[in-house]
């Protein structure tokens, strides 16, 4: 883009960020909205191309208290998507900027949990996430599992009684049954082995993946410029270096499943886009 060009298209934003916005560069990374407060950042965002990402922003009518109270924008350069991914999730925990409503932290993440063809709810912070089978889908609080339960019940003509998400006698026929809105499980109409298997085929989609790995591993991201390592263990990202023999310096400084880490993650190693390292 010419010098010209560049003025033409920054022609109606703030005079004070016009020498910001022509720093940015059209690479992958993180990009991290200031304002008075320098301690708490306004807005943390990442991109393919950082400077066509902000440049967005300014053309949005909806984000004019954001930009109202924007006074510089800095930026950090990754490898590719992925490391702006993980960067960007680890970020927006660790400063919770204003505007960011996103990736905050669930203090109740559970899932569902199926032993034996029974389900219960079940705490990250009781249990493993990264290594206990028999886990499907991540969820913000016990009422977003039930309800997800619900649906699938509904869809699959499943009982709720032997879901364990109402009370009916044993061998007795539920209230749904004779609406035909269950297929029989609770008074034998179809066997317990029918009912979980069509449970567990709903939930396929859902299921958590445990953790493939005996302990860290390094992702190799090769982007245009240079390569990075994304060091993970468990689904949870300790973090990037841009040569091994580096990650010894990185520690796990907490004990919760990361879930942010592990929707980034999941899909990208186990479609093998990416070269792993046991470390």
């Amino acid at each position: 883009m010419s010098r010209s060009e560049f003025d033409a298209e920054i022609y109606q934003y703030p005079e004070h960020l016009r020498a910001t916005l022509a720093e940015l560069p059209s690479v992958p990374g993180v990009y991290i909205f200031h304002g008075l407060n320098d301690q708490l950042p306004l807005y943390i965002g990442k991109s393919v191309n950082i400077r066509s990402r902000v440049m967005a922003h300014f053309r949005a009518k909806d984000e004019a208290k954001l930009l109202r109270q924007t006074t510089r924008i800095t930026f950090l350069e990754t490898a590719g998507e992925l490391g702006a991914l993980l960067t960007e999730a680890r970020m927006i925990k660790e400063q919770q900027p204003l505007f960011n409503k996103r990736l905050r932290r669930s203090k109740q993440l559970c899932s569902l949990h199926i032993q034996n063809g029974s389900v219960e709810v079940a705490y990250a912070k009781d249990i493993d996430f990264a290594s206990t089978p028999g886990l499907f889908g991540l969820f913000a609080n016990r009422t977003v599992a039930l309800e997800k339960l619900r649906t699938l019940a509904d869809e699959q003509k499943l009982c709720y009684g032997v879901l364990g998400i109402e009370k009916v006698a044993k061998n007795r026929a539920c209230f749904r049954f004779s609406l035909k809105r269950c297929a029989g499980a609770c008074c034998g109409a179809e066997t317990l082995e029918e009912h979980n298997g069509r449970l567990l085929l709903a939930l396929e989609s859902l299921r958590v993946s445990c953790w493939n790995w005996p302990g860290r591993i390094a992702i190799v991201e090769e982007g245009a410029a240079f390569t990075q390592y994304h060091i993970v263990q468990d689904w949870f990202y300790l973090g990037t270096v841009n040569s091994l023999g580096e990650e010894h310096t990185l520690q796990k400084v907490s004990t919760h499943f990361d879930s942010d880490g592990y929707k980034i993650l999941c899909k990208p190693l186990f479609s093998g886009r990416f070269e792993t390292i046991e470390l």
